[in-house]
């Protein structure tokens, strides 16, 4: 299957925005929904972020607002999560990393066949990784499971989806995982993925008059005690999955009258004998869009 369908992707992106090479970010705060353009800050008129995003004209209502000085900053601790009622979905063994990490974790389990054959499938896995009221923005805490003794982020690329199923915009996911309870049997996924703090989502949705290249830059960084422990990246152009297919398939069959957010996979999955600890700090990077930094609580 070919990396981001090219065409399909670019009739995508014309849909979603009329104005070429247009890009801004859009930040949900404790004041409102605010445009960033040329690091000025302007208030987007909104009764609230579901109607933001739930919003036919999302794309004019933030081009509209830059009008003016704007604000110079935001207070950073009235960022929230730009998540409201809106569900987040996971895609899952998206990536050839992701897919040789799942077979070794599972191998005792006889899940090794299991996960190359979802990587190879025409049908992706699609699972459900939180409610809104459960993800945690930007410098919120993340949590390890208490019962787990091998936990990883996931640092994903994650779709803003408006109800209709087309791709609004563009943030940061961190999947927190627990590859232990994974490994030891595929159907404990849930116990693995869905639990309080295993979910952040941020700092701001990034809007483009264009897809992503597949150039782009995903990486992280997570440091123990002042000093780093891991850190690596990959692009875009190592994601097996169209998103678009992937935006295609979770709206098939389940409605999202506030919109969704989907995580797109990892690409990026640290060594084995590494687990994470209580004060590491996470840092995940995506070109264009910023930084997504949690510490596990």
């Amino acid at each position: 299957m070919p990396n981001f369908k090219a065409s399909r992707y670019a009739t995508e992106a014309k849909q979603i925005c009329h104005l070429e090479r247009h890009t801004m970010k859009i930040y949900r705060t404790n004041q409102g929904a605010f445009a960033e353009k040329h690091g000025r800050y302007f208030s987007i008129e909104s009764s609230s972020w579901d109607e933001l995003m739930c919003s036919d004209a999302f794309f004019d209502r933030a081009i509209g607002a830059v009008v003016g000085e704007g604000l110079a900053s935001l207070d950073s601790a009235g960022i929230l999560p730009p998540v409201q009622s809106q569900e987040v979905w996971a895609a899952g063994v998206t990536y050839r990393r992701s897919r040789t990490a799942r077979m070794e974790e599972s191998k005792s389990a006889g899940g090794g066949d299991f996960y190359e054959r979802i990587y190879t499938a025409a049908r992706p896995e699609l699972f459900f990784k939180a409610p809104g009221c459960r993800v945690v923005g930007d410098r919120d805490p993340v949590r390890i499971r208490s019962d787990a003794h091998w936990s990883v982020p996931e640092p994903e690329l994650t779709l803003a989806i408006n109800p209709g199923g087309r791709i609004i915009g563009y943030t940061i996911g961190n999947d927190m995982s627990s590859r232990d309870i994974e490994g030891e049997n595929p159907l404990y996924l849930p116990q693995a993925k869905l639990y309080d703090g295993s979910c952040a989502i941020g700092p701001c949705i990034f809007l483009s008059s264009a897809p992503l290249p597949m150039t782009t830059r995903l990486a992280i960084e997570i440091s123990r005690q002042g000093r780093a422990v891991f850190a690596d990246s990959t692009t875009l152009a190592a994601l097996k999955r169209d998103p678009l297919e992937l935006v295609e398939y979770l709206y098939r069959e389940v409605s999202f009258p506030h919109g969704a957010f989907l995580m797109t996979g990892t690409g990026i999955v640290p060594p084995d004998e590494f687990s994470l600890d209580h004060g590491d700090i996470i840092r995940i990077s995506i070109d264009e869009i910023g930084t997504l930094e949690n510490t596990v609580a």
